[in-house]
């Protein structure tokens, strides 16, 4: 996608339904962690130490965790830096912690639950950042490891040079931000050379191609039914009258409109004409939806195509309200942190749906994950028989 290329390629905005499918592992590993912590914290030390330190480092655990799960959510989406910066800064908190909690000669290197914990830490974030990213905040807890350990292992000497302690104290949060890093510099860059391929052939032409056929096929279908047995009708008579001439000029009215409507039918008519909701209702009156790029209407189709197929859509009930918006903060110039502004386009979508909220959210939310990558600012309103929509994109 045009809008996702750059330093800040993430495997979540590629792929966001495998990145919401990464989650229940995510949630497992930060449940199984805070478990070890706090199981080794109370019965597999061998250093008396401090419980008050003990009980901060699980629950500094317990906090990196629940910001991984709560900043991947789908309906939070993309992931954000400063929540992968808390992260990281939490575990360099947690390590230091658990070492000042059980400073001493700790002979069992089986207990050092944070060395793990930490190189574990980066491997959840690795589908939703950058590998710069990654590359920066392993680095950092590795950092953070070695120099912990290291000073533990020079007050209390134990047959293995300082040096050596510092770094197989730093070594699997090393091996496992390489992984990472390879694994997010890799995939972002197969799926674009994927993208790249299938731009060959357009969205926007096989749009222009499907509305083409649209257009002859109504145009068909009006002379099969109007013109073609008129002209017929008119074979087997000797004069015209004028009835016949006001059927003619009935027939006229008839193609200029349909050819008018054909002339200012937008992408959008078109996605809802061919699932059947000709007659839903636009109110589009500056034909603003025009204005988005090919990225953004295949996710915006492909959520009406799921929609409007679903057996509980009333697709009468569809209306769509599409309006500019003047001077608002671009999602680009927000995370440069300038004020530019720019003309917004924004998009509000209303259906009725026959079940709960539970149903709605259990039928759509895949489509839900899609749009939120697409449209950071989207917002939706789930209600009992109704689903409300709300996103808005910079106009092209």
């Amino acid at each position: 996608m045009k809008r996702l290329r750059g330093t800040g390629r993430t495997a979540q905005q590629y792929d966001p339904l495998g990145a919401m499918g990464s989650r229940p592992l995510a949630a497992l590993l930060v449940a199984g962690g805070v478990l070890w912590a706090l199981l080794v914290s109370v019965f597999d030390r061998d250093v008396v130490g401090s419980p008050t330190l003990s009980a901060l480092t699980v629950l500094l655990v317990a906090a990196s965790g629940t910001v991984v799960l709560a900043a991947s959510s789908p309906f939070r989406a993309p992931f954000p830096r400063w929540a992968f910066v808390v992260h990281v800064v939490l575990l360099a908190a947690a390590t230091v912690t658990s070492i000042a909690a059980q400073f001493g000669p700790d002979r069992n290197a089986l207990n050092d639950f944070m060395t793990l914990l930490t190189a574990i830490g980066i491997v959840m974030t690795a589908p939703y950042r950058p590998w710069g990213d990654l590359a920066v905040g392993g680095l950092v807890l590795a950092v953070v490891q070695a120099v912990s350990w290291g000073a533990s292992a020079a007050v209390f000497p134990h047959h293995v040079p300082v040096l050596v302690a510092a770094f197989l104290a730093a070594a699997p949060t090393l091996v496992l931000t390489v992984a990472s890093v390879v694994f997010a510099w890799t995939f972002a860059g197969l799926a674009e050379r994927v993208q790249i391929r299938a731009g060959s052939y357009s969205v926007a032409r096989a749009e222009r191609d499907g509305i083409a056929e649209s257009v002859q096929h109504d145009r068909s279908t009006i002379l099969a039914r109007d013109v073609a047995p008129f002209l017929a009708e008119l074979r087997t008579r000797e004069t015209v009258t004028d009835a016949d001439r006001a059927r003619a000029r009935s027939i006229a009215d008839g193609i200029r409109r349909t050819m008018v409507a054909d002339a200012d039918r937008t992408w959008f008519q078109y996605a809802l004409a061919v699932e059947g909701a000709a007659t839903a209702e636009v109110d589009d009156p500056d034909g603003l939806i025009a204005t988005m790029d090919a990225d953004q209407r295949t996710v915006v189709r492909t959520f009406l195509r799921a929609a409007l197929r679903a057996s509980t859509v009333d697709a009468a009930g569809f209306r769509a309200t599409v309006r500019r918006v003047e001077g608002a903060v671009t999602a680009r110039s927000r995370v440069a942190g300038l004020a530019a502004t720019a003309p917004r386009v924004a998009v509000h979508l209303d259906l009725a749906v026959a079940d709960s909220d539970i149903g709605i959210h259990r039928t759509f939310d895949p489509y839900f994950a899609v749009l939120r990558v697409t449209f950071p600012d989207l917002d939706v309103a789930v209600r009992p028989s109704a689903l409300a929509l709300r996103f808005s994109y910079d106009q092209h």
